[in-house]
């Protein structure tokens, strides 16, 4: 609360008379102007405790009280009844200031800030804990293509900006803040445990009622709404909450933007609890408890600490806001959250965009989302840090807020052109060393020196637009709030058009470009819209000069990664090297392309076409990786006796898809692909090897997650290929869990056959030995085919089956010679196979010979996705060889799995070699 006279001021501006060196206007007379007002305002009750405090200002010093001269006063009659209705007053001499000013004491201890900031850290890192493993949880349900997750970031993010706007209109200033918090806190917990054991159940009443199309996403928002808007909501409210133990002065909005501070701290080390500790040595339900336990603690402490204090401390409304509080201000509230909603918006975006682009360089295994995630919030944490002790002093919040998003320019610029001209180049080979740590401290170097500078930056932005909205006596709860809320708002645009709508149609250069735009508008907006006194006027145009002759240098600084950065990702380095020693094969680029879920390239070299997908090879016209392709399709189909309908899980070139064009009893052929661009573009460049399966008339595209489109979906197939990418690639574990095979499994007719895809390249042994055991839980009687070249394998194709049953080697044989096979001998022939006895000798092992190996191995399950945490610490790995070799040791010839004619069998025996003996 804050009153004050006009004693001595000019009547045209308000502004302070001089008064002659040692004047002193009498405080008696101040004070009973209003002391009726203030009477009125309290009541004839002395005995509530509220404090008064009378503060004159020096002409010399407007914006810092004078320390000496306080004493007790009771002469004046009218100060005499006001120390009884208060308790006490301070007076502070006056000095060549004919102005004074009311303010109460505040009656909360000071000393309990840096123990809020520490708990409000708490929240944060509770909340990162709960973002990670809610949308893993999630993505179970309505998928993770790239809708699916804007659906879950919407909800997620529009609960906060809902709760920060809500909290000061909802809840009362009388309540005591730190309960309210306490509260709120509590409120998370339980709602947090709710999600976790109330998902399976949403799980399955969405999947009851699941439909395709614009109604299907209308539901998947719908229960995204349903699990995170009520805890978000409360999230959303504790920094509005927690805001109210401050006052809206210099200090007080300072400590505002500490406590924000405190929770982006709190982030961080959620961030990298989840992602390195919880979620890699235990589960989802373990860090669920984690996060629950760290509220609770939060709610116990707060509210311990709230018996501490005196409850409110002022219900005076004020009479005028504190002139002098800000030297340069917004005259309309709607400028400050404009330019803070354009900060989140180019935020956010840059989170997405920047995210993409250092996963390519850097591998995009759940430890490099985990860094880039940890990294940006490490900057918001420094920014907002130093942006909070800035706006304790400072006289020209809006000013500096301008000059913050006027340097956003130049650290855009500085990222975009790291990204393409600097990172990609360094001199980074992961091959060195098979220890993942240190390569993880090459990832963190390289994103500190890409993002840093730009985060630390959108981290001060919060606490300069609170001091540049702060008005004195204003509800520490709605301006906090309501700066939250614009900020969140924009961060929610920001997030969704970047990644559903820019990149795809933009690119990531043209994006880029667009960010550097955003951060221009807002300096622009904040400079403008400043009021400043006479001697700033300079600085302020100087500060948009600044803003659009920087922009105009710097948009064409930014660029596109060389597009060796999407075919070979982590792996530039050495590759491109290896490659000057090769000149005379000249690599190609015949298409380039950028999605809304991944970027992929096709290139030519040496007479070979590749197709890379973020940084991987994922197909190419090369004979081995045509074998595995083929072998993928083929191997099923053959073990089938009577396939009429297949499901394709990943398109990619085409080419497993297209196997099944030859077969002519197929009836239906379904391809699930969550990539739209690649299709078309892959047909385009591997029609003739993929027999231009997209225009089959029996083919059927879906576009979705292919998790999402199993799980909802009520066809039942004879053959089920699954061709994902790396399981080291975040998210990818879905499709290689229990859950995901039990599902598959049900979706098999009688006799049906379903084929995984196992790459043994880029693993370790604990990663094959977690993807066998897994796959052989659900499939015991699960069998492995080698797409091997000279003895050593390359790729597996692992085999299950709804009822096992027999290989008829003459059956198929028999199916081979019949002119309406023609195709599908040709398409073997074309890959090596001549024979069914040839085919079937590329058989590996099965489950019941390989159980000694498996002996403890880790199952994935959907609870804790165990196998991306495993793959992506064992990316570097050059082990294949030996793992190809240990598998094989325990294979023997399999009598039962394999029928047919004592001349094949035995000609089988002889090709499957000396493992072939008992």
């Amino acid at each position: 609360m804050l009153l004050r006279t006009g004693l001595g001021s000019n009547s045209s501006t308000g502004s302070p008379k001089q008064a002659p060196l040692g004047t002193r206007p009498t405080l008696t007379a101040a004070v009973s102007n209003f002391l009726g007002h203030i009477r009125d305002s309290i009541g004839p009750d002395p005995s509530n405790g509220k404090f008064l405090t009378v503060i004159a200002w020096p002409q010399d010093s407007w914006d810092t009280p004078l320390r000496g001269g306080e004493w007790f006063c009771s002469t004046s009659p009218y100060l005499g009844e006001l120390m009884a209705v208060w308790g006490r007053i301070r007076l502070l001499v006056l000095n060549q200031r004919e102005s004074i000013e009311v303010l109460p004491t505040p009656g909360r201890s000071r000393r309990l800030l840096p123990l809020l900031v520490f708990l409000f850290a708490g929240s944060g890192c509770a909340a990162l804990i709960y973002e990670i493993v809610w949308f893993q949880l999630l993505q179970l349900v309505i998928g993770s293509s790239a809708v699916s997750l804007g659906l879950l970031l919407a909800a997620y993010m529009g609960g906060l900006c809902i709760g920060s706007a809500l909290l000061p209109r909802a809840v009362s200033r009388e309540y005591q803040p730190l309960r309210v918090y306490a509260v709120l806190e509590m409120g998370i917990g339980v709602l947090g445990l709710a999600v976790l054991f109330g998902l399976p159940l949403i799980g399955r009443m969405y999947v009851a009622t699941a439909t395709q199309g614009l109604i299907g996403l209308v539901k998947r928002g719908i229960v995204a709404a349903l699990c995170l808007l009520p805890p978000t909501v409360l999230m959303g409210a504790s920094l509005p909450a927690i805001a109210r133990w401050v006052e809206t002065t210099s200090e007080g909005v300072s400590w505002m933007g500490l406590m924000y501070s405190g929770n982006i701290a709190g982030a961080v080390f959620g961030c990298l609890l989840a992602g390195f500790y919880l979620l890699r040595v235990h589960d989802m339900a373990i860090a669920t408890y984690v996060a629950v336990a760290v509220n609770a603690a939060v709610a116990f402490i707060s509210f311990l600490a709230s018996r501490t204090g005196r409850g409110r401390h002022d219900s005076l409304p004020a009479v005028a806001p504190a002139e002098g509080h800000k030297s340069s201000h917004f005259p309309r509230p709607w400028l400050i959250y404009t330019v803070i909603a354009l900060s989140g918006c180019s935020a956010l975006g840059a989170e997405v965009l920047w995210t993409r682009l250092l996963s390519l360089l850097l591998g995009g295994t759940v430890y490099t989302f985990a860094i880039i995630l940890a990294v940006f919030l490490l900057g918001l944490w420094a920014g907002s840090g130093a942006g909070s002790f800035l706006a304790r002093g400072l006289q020209h919040a809006a000013l500096m807020l301008a000059a913050s998003q006027a340097l956003l320019v130049v650290a855009i610029a500085w990222t975009g052109y790291t990204l393409a001209h600097s990172l990609p180049y360094w001199p980074v080979d992961p091959w060195l060393s098979l220890n993942p740590w240190f390569n993880f401290e090459l990832d963190l170097v390289r994103t500190v020196w890409a993002i840093f500078p730009a985060t630390i930056l959108w981290g001060a932005s919060f606490p300069l637009a609170l001091a540049a909205a702060a008005r004195a006596g204003e509800d520490p709860g709605k301006l906090s709030g309501e700066v939250y809320a614009a900020n969140t708002a924009g961060s929610i645009v920001g997030a969704l058009v970047f990644s559903l709508v820019l990149i795809p149609v933009l690119g990531t250069r043209s994006s880029q470009q667009l960010l550097l735009v955003l951060a221009a508008v807002g300096a622009l907006v904040a400079a403008g819209g400043a009021q400043v006194i006479p001697a700033l006027r300079r600085l302020k145009f100087a500060t948009i000069a600044a803003t659009v002759v920087l922009g105009a240098l710097l948009l064409p600084m930014i660029s596109d990664v060389p597009w060796q950065v999407i075919a070979y990702g982590r792996r530039f380095a050495p590759i491109v090297r290896a490659f000057d020693f090769d000149r005379a094969h000249p690599t190609t680029v015949l298409y380039r392309g950028e999605g809304i879920n991944s970027s992929f390239l096709i290139a030519e070299r040496a007479g070979q076409r590749q197709f890379f997908v973020s940084g991987k090879a994922e197909a190419s016209t090369a004979p081995l990786d045509m074998r595995l392709e083929r072998m993928m399709g083929h191997v099923p189909a053959l073990i089938h006796p009577h396939p009429r309908s297949t499901l394709t899980v990943g398109f990619g070139a085409g080419v497993t898809a297209g196997a099944f064009v030859t077969y002519p009893e197929i009836e239906s052929i379904t391809i699930c692909e969550l990539e739209p661009k690649i299709p078309p573009i892959s047909t385009q460049y591997f029609g003739k090897e993929n027999y231009d399966v997209l225009h089959d008339r029996r083919t059927r595209m879906v576009y979705d997650d292919a998790r999402h489109y199993i799980f909802t979906a009520s066809q039942k197939f004879d053959v089920i290929t699954t061709d994902p990418i790396h399981p080291w690639v975040k998210g990818t574990s879905t499709l290689y869990s229990r859950e995901y095979y039990e599902l598959v499994k049900a979706h098999l007719n009688p006799g049906g056959v379903v084929a995984q895809w196992l790459p043994i390249y880029d693993s370790d042994p604990e990663t094959i030995k977690t993807e066998l055991a897994t796959f052989f839980d659900v499939f015991p009687s699960g069998t492995i085919w080698s797409n091997n070249l000279k003895g050593d394998g390359y790729d597996l194709v692992l085999i299950g089956q709804e009822s096992a049953s027999a290989i008829n080697v003459d059956d198929v044989q028999r199916r081979l010679d019949e002119p309406k096979y023609a195709a599908v001998a040709g398409s073997l022939n074309d890959v090596g196979f001549h024979s069914a006895v040839e085919f079937f000798a590329t058989y590996a092992g099965r489950a019941l010979d390989l159980q000694p190996l498996l002996v403890n191995a880790k199952i994935n399950n959907d609870m804790n996705l165990r196998l991306q945490y495993i793959a992506g610490l064992g990316l570097n790995s050059m082990a294949f060889q030996g793992i190809y070799r240990t598998i094989l040791s325990y294979r023997k010839f399999p009598d039962g799995l394999f029928a047919g004619s004592t001349g094949r069998i035995d000609a089988l025996r002889t090709l499957l070699g000396p493992h072939s003996s008992p």
